[in-house]
């Protein structure tokens, strides 16, 4: 699986490439679904572009994103949207239209309420697993762990991604035997990329996670990074 991720928290001073409002998020969506993703995930934002978990907010990115494509369709819960560990709860149990799966930050406060929560509304749950935190302990011994959908394997170090990336999957061992997505982010965001499509695992790519195309190039678009994704990653040669 390779899953497209659309924005994230950049704002407009990323560039307009970068997917701020429900119609341009829908049209990258599925330019991104043409190139070859298979699942997306989303930062829904408020009109000056801050991430939201707003139940209105939430709806109008899903509905227009769904009207466009068919794949699963997915939201974060990152507690910068909403720092209040309750309030951030409330959001969710708020939600009248429901994405497909959410990301929880496990080393973030409340992000075990917020996934119960999820699971009791029939969410699937990315239980995003970041290095350099002590998510990897704390998923060990969770009881949600053999409930998550998946579990995103989240490389922050962009000097010694690759190693990085390594050292995370030790620590997370068998995942509860949860499927597990490996990426990472900004210089490192290729590295790992790249160990995923040789370790069999899932990956994503897009905006979100870099800006940049793998010779340097300023990405034009999320389908871009779509494409040149799935070079990086082997599919051509796992697809023969």
């Amino acid at each position: 699986m390779v899953q497209v991720c659309l924005n994230g928290p950049r704002g407009a001073a990323d560039g307009t490439a970068l997917p701020l409002t429900p119609e341009p998020m829908a049209q990258a969506a599925a330019e991104a679904v043409a190139a070859g993703a298979t699942d997306i995930h989303v930062h829904p934002k408020t009109p000056c572009g801050r991430d939201s978990l707003s139940p209105r907010v939430v709806a109008a990115t899903l509905e227009a994103i769904r009207a466009r494509v068919s794949v699963p369709v997915g939201v974060t819960t990152g507690a910068w949207a909403e720092p209040d560990p309750a309030a951030r709860l409330a959001r969710v149990r708020g939600w009248t239209v429901l994405p497909d799966h959410a990301s929880v930050n496990w080393h973030e406060p409340g992000a075990e309420e917020i996934a119960a929560a999820l699971i009791d509304l029939g969410v699937g749950v990315e239980a995003g697993v970041w290095s350099g935190t002590d998510a990897a302990a704390r998923f060990a011994v969770s009881p949600l762990g053999p409930k998550v959908l998946r579990v995103l394997a989240e490389v922050t170090d962009t000097q010694a991604a690759e190693t990085s990336a390594r050292t995370l999957l030790a620590e997370l061992g068998p995942a509860h035997g949860r499927p597990v997505l490996l990426h990472g982010e900004d210089a490192g965001a290729w590295p790992v990329l790249r160990l995923a499509g040789r370790l069999g695992l899932a990956t994503r790519v897009g905006l979100e996670d870099t800006l940049f195309l793998p010779d340097g190039r300023r990405a034009l678009s999320n389908a871009q990074l779509v494409t040149e994704g799935l070079v990086q990653y082997g599919w051509a040669q796992r697809s023969s």
